[in-house]
């Protein structure tokens, strides 16, 4: 027996009021003009603009558009639960996905059984990047915190410390979906650096 229409209605708005809790996690990036702290709803938002806007530049350029639209706005629901993990955080990143694997159980499972199946199954694709969608939407989730950066003179950079390798180590992998982004995204790095907005990779102890 399947759900009523007005069951299923029920169960997506409740999926949706729990969602706008995502307006309340805060990252470590921040915005342009405020200089306040970007949160996650927001930065979904971006990246929803960034997927339809430079589309083109996808090493798949025919790749499913609405698809890697549906993983952006979706994926970081899981941090409702899970919380923001700074992307330099080693420590806490170590039980990352597993704590949002939960979560995405309990978010997710708060639609209707067919919805419930798709949400959660796309937020794995998106994890596992291994089609052209998943990996161009994880490029826009890598590229679009190095331009907040680049453009608020390294805020977060600076104030943890981060290294430019570390920079390039974290994100090498927006090559898998646009080498056009990455190239543009090295240079734009390489420009933080001249002008002191994110430190250079430390040298070797001489011996």
């Amino acid at each position: 027996m399947t759900d009523s229409p007005a069951a299923r209605l029920a169960q997506q708005i409740a999926f949706i009021v729990e969602a706008d809790k995502l307006k309340t996690i805060f990252r470590q990036t921040v915005n342009t003009v405020s200089g306040r702290a970007e949160n996650d709803a927001e930065h979904s938002w971006a990246l929803c603009l960034l997927v339809i806007t430079l589309a083109e530049h996808a090493n798949v350029p025919d790749f499913d558009v609405l698809r890697a639209l549906k993983m952006v706005i979706i994926h970081d629901l899981v941090e409702i639960d899970a919380g923001d993990t700074f992307a330099y955080d080693t420590k806490n990143m170590a039980d990352q996905h597993a704590r949002e694997s939960i979560a995405a159980d309990r978010i997710f499972g708060l639609l209707p059984a067919g919805q419930s199946t798709e949400f959660r199954a796309l937020w794995d694709e998106f994890e596992a990047r291994q089609t052209p969608e998943s990996k161009f939407a994880a490029a826009v989730d890598r590229f679009h915190p190095m331009l907040l950066n680049c453009s608020t003179e390294g805020a977060a950079w600076k104030k943890h410390g981060i290294t430019v390798d570390r920079v390039l180590a974290r994100n090498a992998h927006i090559a898998e979906g646009s080498t056009a982004l990455w190239t543009y995204a090295q240079e734009m790095l390489a420009t933080a650096v001249a002008a002191g907005h994110v430190a250079p990779a430390p040298t070797a102890s001489a011996t």
